[in-house]
């Protein structure tokens, strides 16, 4: 949106979808491609090395947090670094991270924080939602929780399911709804399997933007429970809708959540259960997290900022280098 509105033509590519560098030349060439901005150092970046096009890159998150610790992969990622004109971080902190893997890109990395823009479907159905969900409409009281991710290890969809699955059966309106696309053939089935014999929990397949965004609106929580986080959409864009956080607390989701005022942050199972019961008997709390949520949001997390870099920083990929 932000590269469109300043008048480039963009072509949208999954790095998974390209086996060698060699079928990216092709794309170049077929497509006549001027510049690249890759999304994560590693899966990206390394498709982009010696292509003679001008790129970018934004750092995604395990690219810094897992596969920096990979002798090979951290090699080919300093290698990218010394080729791309720009890099992309989220917070200061992944540029701290950055800079002390790859000392030579110092002057090339940006900070700049994921600008949020929510766009809920009026005209989506929640009742038809739970029903699809299988989720008793008529309980009392219903709460649904919220969990929104592809299902990749990274995410940890089961970190909560055996103890959330208790609380159902303790308290049968409270359910928790996995959401997101099945990016890992093997871990999906796995899902699939523990989540059929969990009382309480659902799992939903890929949601379009809009409908996710309603549905979030309509929960009465998001949880996100990954092992490592760049910065999760999910939680701000919650954040953006006045809808309490629950989150792992782990350095990704800490940067974004202040434990008790944008947000909850738990460390087990146990203890989320602990904090997901406290914020359904105190609605003082929820409304004191809602707002102060959505404040953090309209405050570091600008749409509009965000396009202003992008649109600045793709005047790099024009022209020789400087």
């Amino acid at each position: 949106d932000h590269l469109e509105a300043a008048g480039h033509v963009c072509i949208l590519k999954d790095a998974f979808d390209f086996e060698s560098p060699s079928e990216i030349s092709d794309l170049i060439e077929a497509e006549n491609l001027e510049a690249a901005l890759a999304l994560h150092l590693y899966r990206g970046g390394r498709l982009l090395q010696g292509h003679q096009i001008p790129f970018g890159i934004i750092f995604g998150g395990t690219d810094l947090n897992e596969d920096a610790n990979h002798r090979e992969k951290n090699e080919v990622m300093g290698r990218v670094l010394e080729e791309a004109r720009f890099a992309v971080a989220f917070t200061e902190s992944m540029k701290e991270m950055a800079q002390t893997q790859w000392p030579h890109a110092k002057d090339k990395i940006y900070v700049q924080s994921q600008g949020i823009a929510t766009i809920p479907n009026a005209a989506f159905n929640w009742n038809s939602f739970l029903q699809r969900s299988e989720i008793n409409q008529n309980a009392d009281n219903l709460h649904v929780f919220l969990l929104i991710c592809g299902l990749r290890q990274v995410k940890d969809p089961l970190y909560l399911v055996d103890a959330f699955s208790e609380w159902h059966q303790e308290e049968p309106n409270v359910y928790m709804v996995i959401v997101g696309p099945e990016v890992d053939p093997v871990f999906t089935r796995e899902v699939k399997a523990r989540v059929k014999r969990a009382a309480g929990v659902r799992l939903m397949g890929e949601m379009q933007r809009e409908d996710l965004h309603a549905a979030l609106r309509n929960c009465f929580a998001l949880v996100n429970s990954s092992v490592s986080e760049g910065m999760s959409a999910a939680i701000l864009e919650a954040m953006d809708l006045e809808v309490p956080v629950l989150a792992r607390n782990i350095p990704g989701n800490a940067a974004l959540v202040k434990h008790g005022v944008t947000g909850l942050l738990f460390s087990d199972p146990q203890e989320f259960v602990q904090l997901a019961k406290r914020l359904i008997r105190d609605p003082a709390l929820e409304r004191e997290i809602v707002t102060q949520g959505r404040a953090h949001v309209q405050r570091y997390h600008s749409w509009q900022a965000e396009r202003e870099t992008y649109q600045h920083l793709v005047g790099k990929l024009q022209g020789p280098l400087e």
